[in-house]
């Protein structure tokens, strides 16, 4: 086990997410998130960002363009895009995940929600800021298409409090989630 700055990963859950009318599904891996989220997690420092979904297809086209990027004509081409997405780890399930970061970090994570709404087991950014600083891991749960099922967040130990905007209109990309989140938590202004 070795000691890092921020011992923080972040999870794009891909299954089982919400569509539209509550009912759970399982979403597509979309480029823009596999870049995007990966050079969001690279600039606020996070460890690791794992892709997750249960469909092989889908690990295979992650796989194929986190590889074009980092090792293929894309690490030549643009290498900070390379070493942003050498953070990115592709599994089949959360359990997964939590199985590699307890043997990464010696210890299993605090696992924390995200959701446009509110959920029970609520911890406010200061508290998870205080568990990292005293060495705690934790891994961050995002989720695509209309957001985390229920039974994700049930197997978090907590969940952040939602993104607020202006008015009534609550629903923002993963992307941009992920940036606001990662900057609440780690942002210049925080240390």
């Amino acid at each position: 086990m070795r000691k890092r700055k921020n011992m923080l990963a972040i999870a794009l859950i891909h299954y089982p997410v919400l569509d539209k009318a509550g009912r759970i599904i399982g979403s597509s891996v979309t480029n823009l998130d596999i870049h995007d989220i990966a050079r969001a997690a690279r600039t606020f420092g996070a460890d690791r960002y794992f892709v997750v979904t249960p469909y092989v297809e889908e690990r295979r086209l992650v796989t194929e363009i986190v590889g074009h990027w980092r090792d293929g004509y894309g690490a030549r081409y643009n290498p900070a895009r390379g070493e942003a997405l050498s953070l990115v780890r592709v599994a089949d399930s959360l359990p997964s995940v939590l199985q590699e970061m307890a043997a990464e970090y010696g210890k299993s994570p605090l696992v924390v929600a995200t959701s446009a709404r509110l959920c029970e087991k609520g911890i406010d950014y200061q508290h998870l800021q205080r568990a990292m600083a005293e060495g705690r891991a934790a891994l961050l749960l995002f989720g695509t298409a209309h957001g985390l099922a229920q039974e994700v967040i049930d197997q978090a130990d907590c969940t952040l409090p939602p993104i607020q905007g202006a008015g009534y209109y609550n629903h923002l990309s993963v992307r941009s989630a992920v940036s606001i989140v990662l900057d609440r938590l780690l942002g210049a202004a925080r240390e």
